[in-house]
């Protein structure tokens, strides 16, 4: 029977199958960071368990971790409490953690593919939700909650009803100006928040087939915002060559080994999917978000919708009718899981370059790994940023979810690449507006909500 990839690499990952109940699911990958952990540590250390296969599991910190530049001293005391019992729980039970100048530190999204332990035909699970990004290269990856982490842990499985399966192809062409994060809210925006609910997706189509691995990336992190269990692209050439060479990954005879298996993973022709959706991209101009979730989206050309919800736009102090171009800004954070790779940088430095942040806009430049941020380095691209009178700091998830000092503060603005847009999610009263990078550096420099293709070359 044809099968398409999601259905495949489900079926290979299914330890026990029983009419009516859920799946007994093997995870291949388990990424571990400071906050979900604690607890799922603590239920081994209660019960007297080992950790299974602790060499399939990496930990780092990335959710709580000052990017001061003296992060060390800059930490708050119930973040570094956390810090402190991840190193501790991790030593314990034999976890490697990528600690702080460690040169491999980060975002746990961000160095799994770094360091080429995402690799295709694989499971993923953490604790956190966008634990989806790492479908860019044809894993099966999804958040748990912190129950569950302790389950991967003393067992390498969890209990999993298997999900529907979406495929959706983003058609026509792609305007100048137009990135990945637009796609994904442009999607969003057509099916709602809950519009794979239950679903994993499959991406597919031309448009994702020439895109980087860090824009495929940025589209699968965003899955879980149109309520998927999961997101995934195919692996291609393209997955090939940007996990060749990595360290995790096999080398020589095995190498090739590998992607022959890898190239094998693909949806059969005659494959079936419980949904199809066609998301039209002709003459689309860049997204904004207008309210406090993420389907709450329009072009940066349009108005807010007449029909707007009166809460959303009580939090956002914006009216119905009104154009998104044009609001001011009073802060702007380039970062995240979703938009914090060297390619997001590249862009947005390129909108910074000869220009100037605009007079009271505080721009945090949030890098998502050591790695990237000593790639932007000898690249130039912190000097760029910081010429502009952007702080380019240390990473972490910083201003995403505003954990640490990391904060907008109360009544004031924000331009964010990050992926929610929750009452609260960037600091108590603080209001947020997702965009892409370039949309944010664009705001950066004028102050307010600007059309990027007006200062594109």
């Amino acid at each position: 029977m044809a099968r398409n990839i999601i259905q495949k690499i489900w079926d290979s990952h299914v330890v026990v199958m029983k009419p009516g109940f859920p799946d007994v699911f093997a995870i291949d990958l388990h990424l571990i960071h400071e906050v979900t952990s604690p607890q799922a540590f603590q239920m081994l250390r209660e019960k007297g368990l080992k950790f299974h296969a602790s060499e399939r599991a990496i930990a780092t910190i990335d959710h709580n971790v000052s990017t001061a530049l003296n992060r060390k001293i800059a930490t708050a005391a119930d973040s570094q409490k956390q810090i402190t019992t991840l190193r501790k729980n991790c030593s314990k039970f034999g976890v490697k953690l990528m600690d702080m100048d460690s040169g491999r530190q980060g975002i746990v999204h961000v160095i799994g593919p770094e360091l080429g332990l995402t690799q295709p035909g694989i499971t993923v699970a953490c604790g956190d939700s966008h634990t989806s990004t790492h479908g860019a290269f044809g894993a099966l990856a999804f958040g748990i909650g912190t129950t569950e982490v302790g389950y991967v842990m003393a067992t390498g499985c969890l209990l999993q009803m298997k999900p529907k399966t979406m495929k959706v192809n983003f058609i026509g062409g792609l305007e100048k100006g137009v990135t990945a994060k637009d796609l994904i809210l442009k999607l969003i925006a057509q099916i709602g928040v809950a519009g794979a609910r239950g679903h994993v997706i499959e991406y597919v189509g031309e448009i994702i087939s020439a895109m980087s691995m860090d824009e495929r990336m940025t589209i699968c992190n965003m899955s879980i915002e149109c309520g998927a269990r999961a997101g995934l692209i195919a692996p291609d050439e393209v997955t090939f060559e940007y996990l060749q060479g990595r360290q995790c990954v096999p080398k020589g005879r095995r190498w090739v080994e590998a992607v022959r298996y890898w190239a094998s993973l693909v949806s059969d022709q005659m494959a079936e999917y419980d949904q199809v959706v066609e998301v039209n991209i002709d003459d689309m101009a860049p997204m904004v978000t207008w309210g406090f979730n993420p389907g709450q989206v329009i072009e940066v050309t349009k108005k807010i919708p007449a029909d707007a919800d009166g809460q959303a736009l009580n939090y956002v102090k914006l009216k119905a009718g009104q154009k998104i171009e044009g609001v001011p800004v009073d802060y702007v954070f380039i970062g995240s899981c979703t938009n914090a790779r060297l390619f997001d940088l590249r862009e947005a430095a390129k909108i910074f370059e000869n220009r100037k942040v605009a007079k009271g806009v505080t721009v945090y430049v949030v890098p998502g790994s050591e790695e990237v941020m000593r790639q932007a380095k000898i690249e130039g691209l912190d000097r760029i940023f910081e010429a502009a009178g952007a702080m380019f700091r240390n990473p972490g998830c910083s201003m995403c979810l505003a954990m640490n000092e990391d904060k907008v503060p109360e009544g004031k603005r924000c331009a964010s690449t990050s992926n929610r847009n929750f009452v609260g999610r960037q600091g108590e009263g603080a209001v947020t507006h997702l965009m892409s990078p370039i949309m944010a550096a664009a705001a950066a420099v004028t102050g307010k909500i600007t059309d990027v293709r007006k200062l594109l070359k």
